[in-house]
C-alpha cells in the first residue's frame, strides 16, 4: 500500500486512559498517522464515497468492513472529533451534530414516544424547554418542570412512564449546580435515564458520567470549538444509547458537516489551555463584582455565597467563564455599563476567545413585558458577562471602569 493511500491507525481508547486532560484534548482520538503523512487531521471534503468494485460493495454490506458509505452517514472528520470528546468525557461513544439544539432534539427524540414523561428543571436551556413543553407536547409526551436542583420535586415527579430527566450544569444564567450523584441515585432508582448539558462546565471542569449520568450534551459552537466561527453539537454517553441516537440522526438529517467538525476538533485541543484562563478570570472578576457598590448579587459558582457552592466544589475542578450579575438601578442603567465597556462585545454566546456580554432583558427575553420576565427569574438589570482569554486583569478593568462610568 503506498504512502498516499494506507489507512490511519487508530488509538484504542485505553490508551489515553492514566493521562490529564490537556493530554486528552491534544491527543485523545487522534490516529497515529493521518494519509499524506500530514501531521493534523485532513478534511475529508466528500458527501459520498466510492467502492473498488461490486464486491468491495457486498463486503462492506456484509458487515465485514469498516468504512464511509455516504456523507449523512458518517465522515472521517466527524468520526475524529466524535473520539475525542469520549475521550475527553470518559465515555464509550459520542456523536456529533450541526449544532447544540440538534444534538439535545435528537437525543430527546431517539429516547421518548407517544405516552412518555420527561422530567426538565425549569432552569434548562429556554430552547430545550421550548422543544420540550411546545414540540413534544404535540405528540403525547408529557412533561413536568420542576425547581432547579429540587430533588424532592424530582422524587414526586417522576411516574412509572417517566423515561427522561434532563438538567443543565451549570444552568444558564444562574449557574445553578443540581448535585449529580444524588440526582444519578434517584434515577437510576427508577430505571431512568439522565441528559445533562454541560456545555458550561466543559470536559475540563467537570465529567457527568463519572457522577453516574447518562448522556451528556454540548453547544460544541461555545467552549468545545472555542472561536466564535462554527456551529455544532455533541452528545457523548455509553455505546448502545449513542449508537441509537446517531442511527436517528442519519434520519433526521442534523449531521455535523467535515469543515465544521475539522474546526470544532481543532478548537478542542487548547481547550485546557483555554478554560484554564477563563476559570481564572471568571473567579477573579466575580470576586471584584461581589464587592462593588453597583452590583447587588454576583453568581458563580466558584463564590462561597453561592448557594449551591459545596455542590460545585465537590463535582468542578475549575467554575468557568461565565459571571452573571444583577446591578442596582434600572433597565436603561444597565445598558449604559453595558454600552461603556471596551473590550467585550456585545453578543448572544460565550466559552470563545473574545470576551462578550450581553443583558438578557434585550437579547434573549425581548418580547417578554417587564412583569413576564419578573416571573421568569429575568430583572431588568441582570447582566451576563462571559470572558474570554485576553488578559484578566485587563478585562477586569474594563469592567471596573463601565461601572463607574454607566
Amino acid at each position: 500500500m503506498s504512502e498516499t493511500t494506507r489507512h490511519p491507525r487508530s488509538l484504542p481508547p485505553m490508551e489515553v486512559q492514566g493521562y490529564g486532560q490537556d493530554t486528552v484534548a491534544v491527543q485523545g482520538g487522534e490516529p497515529r498517522s493521518y494519509p499524506h503523512d500530514a501531521l493534523t487531521a485532513p478534511i475529508v471534503q466528500t458527501a459520498t464515497y466510492s467502492f473498488r468494485d461490486t464486491a468491495e460493495l457486498v463486503h462492506y454490506m456484509e458487515g465485514r468492513a469498516e468504512r464511509e458509505e455516504y456523507g449523512r452517514y458518517g465522515n472521517p472528520s466527524v468520526k475524529l472529533v466524535e473520539r475525542k470528546l469520549a475521550a475527553l468525557e470518559g465515555t464509550e461513544d459520542a456523536a456529533a451534530f450541526s449544532c447544540g439544539m440538534a444534538a439535545i432534539t435528537t437525543t430527546i427524540l431517539a429516547l421518548v414516544k407517544s405516552g412518555s414523561h420527561v422530567v426538565l428543571f425549569n432552569d434548562c436551556y429556554r430552547r430545550t424547554r421550548q422543544f420540550v413543553t411546545q414540540f413534544l407536547s404535540r405528540f403525547g409526551v408529557e412533561y413536568t418542570l420542576i425547581p432547579p436542583g429540587d430533588l424532592q420535586a424530582l422524587r414526586d415527579a417522576i411516574r412509572p412512564e417517566t423515561r427522561l430527566v434532563i438538567s443543565e450544569v451549570p444552568t444558564n444564567p444562574y449557574q445553578n449546580i443540581v448535585d449529580l450523584e444524588k440526582l444519578a441515585e434517584i434515577c437510576q432508582a427508577h430505571k431512568v435515564k439522565t441528559l445533562i448539558d454541560s456545555t458550561f462546565a466543559t470536559p475540563i471542569n467537570m465529567q457527568p458520567a463519572a457522577h453516574g449520568m447518562d448522556l451528556i450534551v454540548h453547544s460544541a459552537t461555545k467552549y468545545l470549538a472555542g472561536h466564535n466561527d462554527v456551529l455544532g453539537g455533541l452528545v457523548a454517553g455509553n455505546r448502545g444509547i449513542v449508537s441509537m441516537i446517531r442511527e436517528l440522526r442519519d434520519v433526521l438529517g442534523g449531521v455535523c458537516d467535515p469543515h465544521s467538525a475539522y474546526l470544532i476538533q481543532r478548537g478542542m485541543k487548547t481547550l485546557g489551555l483555554r478554560v484554564q484562563r477563563q476559570n481564572d478570570t471568571g473567579l477573579r472578576l466575580a470576586r471584584r463584582l461581589e464587592a462593588h457598590p453597583r452590583i447587588k448579587q454576583v453568581w458563580y459558582p466558584g463564590l462561597e455565597s453561592h448557594p449551591q457552592y459545596a455542590a460545585a466544589a465537590r463535582l468542578m475542578t475549575g467554575f468557568g467563564g461565565v459571571v452573571t450579575v444583577e446591578l442596582h438601578g434600572t433597565l436603561e442603567q444597565a445598558g449604559a455599563f453595558i454600552d461603556a465597556c471596551k473590550l467585550p462585545r456585545i453578543a448572544p454566546s460565550l466559552g470563545g476567545v473574545e470576551s462578550l456580554i450581553e443583558q438578557p432583558a434585550l437579547m434573549s427575553y425581548f418580547e417578554l413585558s417587564p412583569e413576564q420576565r419578573k416571573a421568569v427569574g429575568i430583572s431588568d438589570t441582570l447582566v451576563r458577562i462571559a470572558v474570554g482569554v485576553e488578559d484578566p486583569e485587563d478585562v477586569i478593568q474594563d469592567i471596573l471602569q463601565a461601572l463607574d462610568a454607566g
